[in-house]
């Protein structure tokens, strides 16, 4: 239990996802989409599989904020590293992004590769809230490093993402139907690491209403 207890530790799962489990997320409440079950059977029919028949694959979690995607990735994480041993890290996009700019400052004594070395090895990566950061080159260059990288070597990686899985310029021509659409997580990522994902991931779709604002009516409505 000991040593459990430090793996789950080393996998840096925030405190607000801690007690995220897939016994525990919940799919029968009143109005649930289908999708959610599905999902739900997706991810336990990985754990069941992982490493032997997912060949290195990971998941991708899409759907629109608060269906659970984030739940099922930490359920995962967790159930992997706890039953199968696994060496799992938890990384939040945006802050890791965050983290590895402040390293170009002199004063900052970390540097990028110290940074990116946790995520690189780690055995299964949760990479959640993929696309969260505002675009650039700089952006879409460290999201391909992190991506070949783990591709290349054959590690598993989960994704979340709240952009739905289409290619960037899909059905639109002029910046005027490009800025009118919906972004997606090809304008977030670019397309030749969307491309790159679906050799990477099983996607998994997700829709419904956000389950917190549901639960909240229920108990207060």
């Amino acid at each position: 239990m000991v040593r459990e207890d430090r793996r789950l530790a080393a996998a840096h799962i925030p405190e607000r996802y801690r007690h995220y489990t897939l016994d525990g997320y919940e799919t029968a409440f009143r109005g649930a989409d289908a999708s959610l079950g599905r999902a739900h059977l997706t991810a336990r029919k990985f754990v069941e599989a992982y490493p032997v028949d997912t060949a290195g694959k990971g998941l991708l979690f899409t759907g629109s904020i608060g269906v659970g995607k984030t739940h099922l990735a930490v359920g995962v994480l967790r159930r992997l590293v706890q039953e199968r041993g696994v060496k799992g890290l938890f990384c939040d996009y945006r802050e890791l992004l965050k983290n590895i700019q402040n390293s170009y400052n002199p004063q900052v004594h970390t540097t990028e590769l110290e940074l990116l070395k946790p995520v690189f090895a780690a055995d299964v990566l949760v990479l959640d809230d993929l696309g969260a950061q505002k675009p650039n080159e700089w952006v879409w260059d460290t999201v391909a490093l992190i991506l070949n990288t783990r591709y290349n070597d054959k590690q598993t990686t989960i994704i979340t993402t709240n952009y739905p899985d289409l290619a960037a310029g899909s059905g639109a021509q002029t910046e005027a139907e490009r800025a009118a659409r919906e972004q997606t997580l090809g304008d977030r990522i670019g397309d030749r690491m969307r491309s790159r994902l679906a050799e990477m991931c099983v996607r998994v779709e997700m829709t419904g209403e956000d389950f917190r604002q549901t639960v909240k009516r229920a108990r207060f409505g």
